[in-house]
């Protein structure tokens, strides 16, 4: 439920940039981590397509929140964090387990039935107790009804339909698709759709779709392959026709052609 690099692969990035595939000088600073832990009870799981939804949510959450900002307390290791490779981790806890994950200082998202607690991102191998001992396998979902077609308002982060992925894989593959997006956007922008409680829509596309999407100049996660999946493009973030505008065919910042 790892995700370790993503990046644009129709731009190339800049040299030193968290999205290429091979070794950067950002290989060479301190690794970071964005935990992410979502609340699994065996009698009521959530819907997968739901749980995916609030995993990225979550992780835009951490990344507006006035504690990433600026000063705040947490701000260092943020920053800290996106300066070396941008790597999220997905682990499941129910019951005591959950309660004492949510006592550790973070934010709990909630969607129609998941809930994700997001933590400030950690060094790669300084899992606090709590969590390490929480299991990142394991974490297989199902939606009870089929999920409604996305609305067009908010963001679609659109899952290539090839990979079979676990829930778990897929929600960090979706905390990526969200915070490139969240990357492309001004101020403003940020602040309509932060006020907006984030709304964004999850679905696959189809394989005609995908072609044409990953095409388009707008955001792609590429996986680098150490978990789960061989790498390659996992999500592609559509935007919204209200909240966060993502033109197609735009130069996404940061990259160059």
């Amino acid at each position: 439920m790892s995700s370790d690099d993503v990046s644009r692969p129709l731009s190339a990035p800049p040299a030193d940039s968290p999205f290429r595939g091979e070794p950067t000088a950002r290989d060479e600073a301190p690794q970071y981590v964005l935990p992410l832990v979502v609340h699994l009870e065996k009698a009521d799981p959530p819907g997968r397509t739901d749980a995916v939804r609030t995993a990225a949510r979550a992780v835009l959450t951490m990344l507006s929140d006035e504690r990433s900002l600026g000063d705040g307390e947490w701000a260092q290791a943020v920053r800290d964090w996106e300066d070396a490779r941008i790597r999220k981790v997905v682990r499941r806890a129910r019951g005591a387990e959950w309660r004492k994950a949510s006592a550790l200082p973070g934010i709990t998202v909630t969607g129609e039935s998941a809930e994700v607690r997001v933590f400030p991102p950690i060094p790669l191998d300084g899992w606090p107790k709590e969590l390490a001992k929480l299991q990142v396998s394991g974490t297989e979902l199902d939606d009870p009804v089929p999920p409604p077609a996305p609305d067009g308002a908010g963001p679609v982060l659109w899952l290539n339909p090839g990979p079979d992925m676990s829930a778990g894989k897929t929600m960090a593959q979706a905390g990526h698709g969200a915070q490139l997006a969240w990357w492309e956007l001004s101020d403003a922008e940020r602040e309509e759709w932060r006020e907006a409680g984030f709304p964004l829509s999850v679905a696959v596309a189809t394989p005609e779709s995908w072609r044409e999407l990953t095409a388009s100049g707008l955001p792609v996660v590429v996986d680098a392959g150490f978990t789960e999946i061989a790498p390659g493009a996992t999500v592609v973030t559509e935007g919204g026709s209200r909240f966060c505008p993502l033109p197609r065919g735009r130069r996404p910042r940061g990259a160059s052609a």
